[in-house]
């Protein structure tokens, strides 16, 4: 490995460390973004090819994307048959071939079997033995052509992953690098949680003093949504419930809510038509409540008093609904030492009904590291420092322990 792609190689996480990426670049103007797309993937921990066709090297040099990803480019098939290479079915061959960005002409090739590039060769070549994802890019009325939606539908059918597009500016723009990233860990990353149903709340919730101004918090919702994108990649069918002020996710599933009014009727909604495995309540719920909101704004020219009252325990909720669920809950105090925290987060265990207690102090609130202790019935863990990514991570570890024990304590009953 040259020295450059040793400095990021999993310099963000090691997701894909293992994982050999087939990046094959058609001629879109989207091209000029697979540099920064190969370094991203290759700081989760990829080993990252280039293939491109001869219109795509007229967008962006071949050099840059040798310099990109540390490995030579293919640019035409030779007596090395590279397609075979990077594609064919042996040991080493890819785990992903992604066509990012992918023209209408190519993805029509691809549709129909057509192999006149290095990019339309590969991707034949890997059909029926390795995952394709194709990112398209092209001006939305191409888009929009029937044939090209006919020829779409048809890879969908045949087992093709479509990233995207963005629709911005009347064109149908390649997907984000972030967006692109997120959806290779999810086809790649083992499936432990495959079978799970796992419901996640996140961010700060809003209590409306008249129709413009509100009481709230500062959580950014950067755990909640943390711990919903790293149950989906583990293969969990995962509903998030996020408010409004929450940062944004990639989940495919998603519920944006404002009030705790209405964070707790899709939770009841949720609960009551399905079966969930795992409850994950990490949003900044308020406490409470303006007693009487005004239906118009007031007035700003006075001295105003509001009284306030407190506002349904949601958390108390779950368990009444459906007691068999692992209930995941969230405590965040001031002031407090190690032994008090603990016994706070025990107290919610009681209470709520809750099977393990994450607690901190509001030292996180918005910002991208945490640092918890881990509180369950008969145990208690403190966790050193780490970004609010490695503590999901961290976190979904002991949840599929935890699981796993309570299911086999089950069979020995």
């Amino acid at each position: 490995m040259l020295h450059h792609i040793k400095l990021i190689h999993a310099s963000k996480s090691r997701k894909l460390v293992g994982k050999k990426i087939v990046l094959a670049i058609s001629g879109s103007i989207a091209a000029v973004e697979c540099v920064k797309l190969a370094r991203e993937l290759i700081r989760h921990g990829a080993e990252v090819h280039a293939v491109m066709t001869p219109n795509a090297t007229k967008i962006i040099h071949p050099y840059a994307m040798e310099f990109a990803t540390g490995n030579p480019v293919v640019t035409e098939i030779t007596g090395f048959i590279e397609h075979v290479e990077l594609a064919g079915e042996h040991e080493n061959k890819a785990d992903l071939i992604l066509v990012c960005p992918a023209t209408a002409n190519t993805i029509s090739k691809i549709a129909n079997g057509i192999d006149d590039t290095p990019v339309t060769t590969v991707v034949t070549t890997a059909f029926s033995h390795t995952p394709i994802m194709i990112a398209p890019a092209m001006h939305s009325t191409m888009y929009d052509h029937p044939i090209i939606k006919e020829n779409i539908e048809k890879l969908k059918k045949l087992g093709i992953e479509f990233i995207g597009p963005r629709f911005e500016e009347g064109k149908a723009k390649v997907a984000s690098i972030d967006e692109i990233v997120y959806r290779v860990i999810k086809k790649l990353h083992p499936k432990p949680l495959k079978g799970k149903r796992v419901l996640v709340t996140a961010g700060a919730t809003r209590e409306y003093i008249d129709p413009i101004r509100f009481i709230t918090n500062a959580s950014s919702g950067k755990m909640g949504v943390a711990m919903a994108e790293e149950a989906e990649l583990r293969g969990a069918e995962v509903t998030l419930i996020r408010t409004r002020s929450s940062v944004p996710s990639f989940v495919e599933r998603q519920i944006e809510v404002d009030t705790v009014e209405e964070m707790m009727n899709a939770i009841e909604s949720e609960l009551s038509s399905k079966r969930y495995d795992v409850v994950v309540m990490a949003a900044a719920v308020s406490d409470f409540r303006v007693k009487e909101k005004s239906k118009v704004k007031i007035k700003s020219d006075r001295i105003l008093t509001l009284e306030l009252e407190p506002t349904p325990k949601i958390i108390s909720r779950i368990k009444e609904l459906q007691p068999e669920v692992f209930l995941v809950g969230f405590k965040a105090e001031t002031g407090l030492n190690e032994e008090e925290l603990i016994s706070e987060a025990r107290k919610q265990i009681s209470r709520a009904g809750s099977d393990l207690v994450v607690a901190n102090t509001l030292k996180a609130f918005g910002s991208d590291e945490n640092e918890v202790i881990l509180v369950g019935r008969d145990i208690h863990k403190r966790l050193p420092r780490m970004s609010k990514r490695e503590l999901a991570e961290r976190l979904w570890d002991e949840i599929e322990k935890l699981l796993s024990t309570r299911i086999e304590k089950k069979k020995a009953q």
